[in-house]
């Protein structure tokens, strides 16, 4: 099977803005030996409200965009509604946004590239 891995939203705006040095060595191992890269249209999502609030300088659909001209970034397509029934389980946190990136990756039994400790705490293919 392929080399695939998902990206949590802070690990996108950091490699965005060339801001590298945030990532683990095992994250950068991992995002240079993928085969493909994935986002949960989630990510996309939270990027928006994030640079709506000030957090990040773009908006999504110019930082999408632009990783996916440079790293071949797509966007996941499972079914939206295959991805709300997975998030159904995910009660460990009331946060939408996570519970919905944790049940995509997890469809796809693939690694999450995530700095949040959360994270890791509830989803046992995330890495950092």
């Amino acid at each position: 099977m392929a080399s695939l891995i998902y990206l949590d939203t802070h690990v996108v705006a950091w490699i965005h803005a060339s801001a590298l040095e945030r990532l683990s060595p095992d994250a950068l191992r991992r995002l240079e030996g993928a085969e493909e890269i994935r986002i949960s249209p989630m990510v996309r999502l939270e990027l928006q409200y994030l640079y709506e609030i000030g957090r990040v300088t773009g908006p999504a659909g110019p930082v999408v965009d632009a990783l996916r001209a440079s790293l071949g970034l797509r966007v996941c397509d499972i079914p939206f509604p295959v991805v709300v029934r997975a998030a159904e389980a995910e009660t460990w946190t009331r946060d939408p946004f996570d519970r919905i990136i944790v049940a995509q990756a997890a469809l796809a039994r693939a690694p999450l590239v995530t700095k949040d400790r959360t994270l890791h705490d509830h989803y046992d293919r995330a890495t950092w």
